[in-house]
């Protein structure tokens, strides 16, 4: 007997049977879906995250006193690194000046929660303002679209000049150009010189809803220390000359800042840095136990269905004796029959596997249609599913395909 044929069976007794069929696959559709919704789930996310995380580009990489907010796991205490001394704008002369692997080296204070005003149109007080140098557009792929991007005269001069995020822009101009209007920062005055692109950030990011200004201004205005009271440290963004030069260009600024900070070869780095592929790494990591729970659940329940196959294939076998012995008295071999079973087996979970992985997808993309994330179709795992619902038909149909396989023609012959 051939493969299909054997299949063409295993569909006309699973049809046969409707009911029993379809409350065994019960527990093969809630396992599958279960592991599929929750990586769907998390796939959207990353894909997110990793398209949003990728703002440094493929060039650039950041020295900053504080750990990246949101991946706090340093392995250093807090209260050593609030010991630390900050990063300044010297530093980033330094590394400027003495890494000829970087061609663009900027500096950046931030200040959450500005109010903007023009007139009286006001922002919430959710605006974040940034104290930078003309690098920012460049080493943050985020560019100015409408007027001009800072200039190193304006940085010299303390020029009281900004550029303001789309955002902003739409609130506070909205039928109007906003370069060379004046607009007041936290009650403050500033020229618009300028309006950056859209980059809109589907996970609650400020790309849009911020302010630029020269950072020597910045500093006139917001102080020395920043709103917890903390001295001010600088973000410094480096990008290198190509990138296959990144590591090399974070060697020399590491060696840089180390000698100009005085650490000694003992001494740790009192400093962190890191890369768009650094901070991806660590989203991975943190939904790492998410995806592993969601798997061991999955699994829990296969092997709940698996153990319920069985017991239906069992009951198959016992109920198709006579069947089975007309069969082999009639010269079916006992690999026929065990074929036929397993193919029962198989077929039974492959059915509730592709209903899972459906149900699945739908589930974990969810997500997307209370987001802006984009629809995502991981289907990787549902290849993945569909192994394990094989898997599980050939572990858990083996004993009663075995059985069957094992009947004496004569026995099965007199079952009734």
């Amino acid at each position: 007997m051939s493969w299909l044929e054997s299949l063409k069976m295993a569909l006309t007794s699973i049809a046969a049977h409707k009911l029993r069929s379809a409350l065994t696959l019960v527990g093969v559709i809630a396992g599958v879906a279960a592991i599929i919704a929750v990586m769907t789930g998390v796939s959207v996310v990353q894909n997110q995250m990793e398209s949003e995380l990728s703002v440094l580009g493929s060039r650039t990489f950041q020295l900053q006193k504080w750990p990246p907010r949101g991946f706090q796991n340093s392995g250093r205490n807090w209260r050593e690194i609030q010991r630390w001394p900050p990063l300044t704008v010297e530093h980033a002369d330094l590394i400027r000046e003495g890494v000829a692997s970087a061609d663009l080296v900027g500096a950046e204070l931030w200040q959450f929660n500005a109010r903007v005003s023009f007139g009286r149109q006001s922002t919430e007080a959710v605006s974040t303002v940034c104290g930078g140098t003309p690098e920012y557009p460049e080493n943050n792929t985020h560019f100015v679209e409408l007027g001009r991007n800072l200039s190193d005269e304006d940085v010299k001069v303390g020029r009281r000049v900004v550029v303001i995020g789309y955002n902003v822009a739409q609130q506070l101009f909205p039928f109007i150009d906003p370069v060379g209007k004046q607009i007041k920062v936290d009650g403050r005055k500033y020229t618009v010189q300028g309006v950056f692109a859209e980059k809109r950030s589907a996970i609650g990011g400020n790309f849009d809803n911020y302010i630029l200004m020269p950072i020597s201004v910045f500093k006139q205005a917001y102080g020395a220390r920043d709103n917890h009271g903390n001295l001010r440290s600088v973000n410094i963004t480096v990008r290198s000359l190509r990138p296959e030069l990144m590591q090399e260009a974070i060697a020399e600024s590491r060696a840089v800042l180390r000698a100009a900070r005085r650490l000694t070869p003992r001494d740790e780095d009192n400093f962190f840095f890191f890369t768009s592929d650094s901070q991806i790494e660590a989203f991975n990591q943190a939904t790492a136990n998410l995806k592993s729970g969601a798997f061991v659940l999955g699994m829990v329940a296969l092997l709940v269905a698996g153990i319920g196959i069985m017991n239906i294939m069992l009951v198959s076998v016992t109920e198709r004796t006579h069947e089975i012995g007309i069969r082999k008295a009639l010269g079916a071999r006992r690999r026929t029959i065990l074929t036929q079973f397993l193919m029962e087996a198989v077929v039974l979970c492959n059915i509730g596997g592709l209903i899972g992985v459906a149900l699945g997808f739908g589930l974990g993309n969810l997500v997307s249609l209370f987001t802006h994330f984009a629809v995502h179709i991981p289907g990787e795992w549902a290849v993945r599913g569909l192994i394990f619902c094989t898997l599980v038909g050939l572990v858990f149909g083996v004993w009663p395909a075995v059985r069957a396989s094992r009947l004496a023609p004569i026995e099965a012959l007199r079952y009734e």
